[in-house]
């Protein structure tokens, strides 16, 4: 796909991966839809950094687990812009609890927004992606943010390694589905981001780094890189990319 003059969808776009990913796409000519939950000043520095670059940028605010909010952003991209190009499937609840603590709400609002939110936001995003002639050569993409917790058993992420294991899933059946014209593919990041109380430039940091197999923690400009390699390479699809300096490859038993 030939990016400039493209448009993107980037839920969770407002800051951390999402923001990355976004500009990542701007850089290279993208018009960005920037979702956001509640993060609204977030999302205007963001507007203005993809604005900056040269680009449009819309943001929209939506709680993803209503899906009548997910059907109005999707309207709101539809008067904006009339199509889509690209859907990343960024946002997502990270939820972490005891087993026998989980309760059924807990189960709800990490299903609904993890799992079903990235259903019906390809599901719309497809209608749209469809709204236009496109070359047998440059389908339109989806992209879904997934965790090795999907893969890998993580103590304590019951409904989120569940349902991020249901996304993975999601995007195999999705690519299947929506072929020829819809790749859909995903990204498992790794350490990319320090966990919440965790400096980026501290020593703690660098030895979370240290673990996996590169020897060093990632940032979010890796996942950002990843989603325009996905994005200009039109023979990829049903794929999952680890960007996690190989930490896929150690033991998690150990």
């Amino acid at each position: 796909m030939n990016l400039k003059g493209k448009t993107a969808l980037v839920t969770g776009a407002a800051h951390r991966v999402g923001k990355a990913i976004a500009l990542a796409l701007a850089r290279e000519g993208v018009s960005i839809i920037v979702h956001y939950g509640r993060s609204a000043d977030a999302a205007q520095q963001t507007i203005g950094e993809i604005t900056a670059l040269g680009v449009e940028a819309l943001p929209v605010q939506a709680d993803l687990r209503d899906p009548a909010q997910i059907a109005a952003l999707f309207q709101a991209v539809e008067d904006r812009f009339g199509h889509l190009d690209i859907l990343v499937n960024s946002a997502a609840s990270f939820v972490k609890q005891p087993f026998e603590d989980v309760t059924v709400d807990s189960w709800k609002d990490v299903m609904q927004a993890n799992l079903r939110a990235p259903f019906l936001c390809s599901q719309h995003a497809a209608r749209l992606m469809r709204a236009v002639q496109r070359p047998a050569d440059e389908p339109a993409l989806i992209v879904n943010i997934a965790d090795l917790s999907g893969l890998q058993v993580r103590s304590g992420y019951v409904q989120h390694g569940i349902s991020k294991a249901g996304l993975l899933h999601l995007t195999n059946i999705s690519a299947h589905e929506l072929a020829p014209d819809i790749r859909v593919n995903a990204i498992i990041p790794g350490p990319i981001l320090p966990p919440p109380g965790v400096s980026p430039d501290s020593e703690r940091w660098q030895q979370i780094g240290a673990r996996v197999p590169l020897r060093r923690p990632g940032h979010p400009g890796h996942i950002g890189q990843t989603v325009v390699f996905l994005a200009t390479n039109d023979y990829i699809t049903g794929a999952a990319i680890p960007v996690d300096g190989g930490e896929h490859l150690i033991d998690p038993t150990r």
